[in-house]
């Protein structure tokens, strides 16, 4: 899968030098984050003027249109995660009001999908990193704040400051002991 400043997203399979699907032409929001789903039978497309939009993989189209699509941020979605079987999301990004990390159920209707929203962030979250095994959410931010989340409670557990700058990325190992975070700096 892959994704483009001009907001085009294509899939391609290692065999084939050509595009399998478009899901996206060019002339979009740019592309901020893409992920496979656990199964594989779903991506989710996150863009520069707040969206997050979700396909099924196995489209014969050559153009598929989404089957969930909804602005997630007023500003931008920076960074999401499939939770559980997709049916749950957590998108990070920033928003007007500073909810900036937020719980979604893909199953109801548009206008009740937001399950929770964290007021975190100033000037917006830039990654998100979901822990299965313990059901938490990191997240970091602009300012080089981290944020702990326990989605089952649906409250912040931490936030400390981890650099001096934006929050670039972030690493979980498997076993869910440590994590890693990497800045602008």
């Amino acid at each position: 899968l892959t994704g483009a400043q001009d907001g085009s997203v294509r899939m391609f399979e290692w065999t084939r030098p050509q595009q399998l699907v478009c899901f996206r032409q060019a002339g979009n929001a740019r592309v901020t984050r893409m992920y496979f789903n656990s199964q594989g039978n779903k991506c989710g497309v996150a863009d520069g003027e707040g969206f997050l939009s979700i396909w099924q993989v196995n489209q014969t189209s050559s153009n598929p249109k989404p089957y969930l699509s909804w602005q997630c941020h007023s500003k931008t979605t920076s960074d999401f995660a499939f939770i559980t079987s997709s049916s749950l999301v957590a998108t990070s990004g920033q928003s007007n009001d500073n909810r900036n990390v937020c719980l979604w159920d893909t199953l109801v209707s548009s206008g009740n999908s937001l399950i929770h929203a964290f007021t975190c962030h100033d000037h917006g979250a830039t990654v998100l990193q979901y822990a299965p095994k313990h059901q938490l959410l990191i997240s970091g931010g602009r300012k080089g704040y981290i944020c702990i989340f326990d989605i089952r409670q649906r409250q912040i557990l931490f936030t400390f400051q981890a650099h001096e700058s934006a929050v670039k990325a972030l690493a979980l190992d498997p076993s869910e002991d440590y994590f890693v975070t990497g800045s602008a700096e």
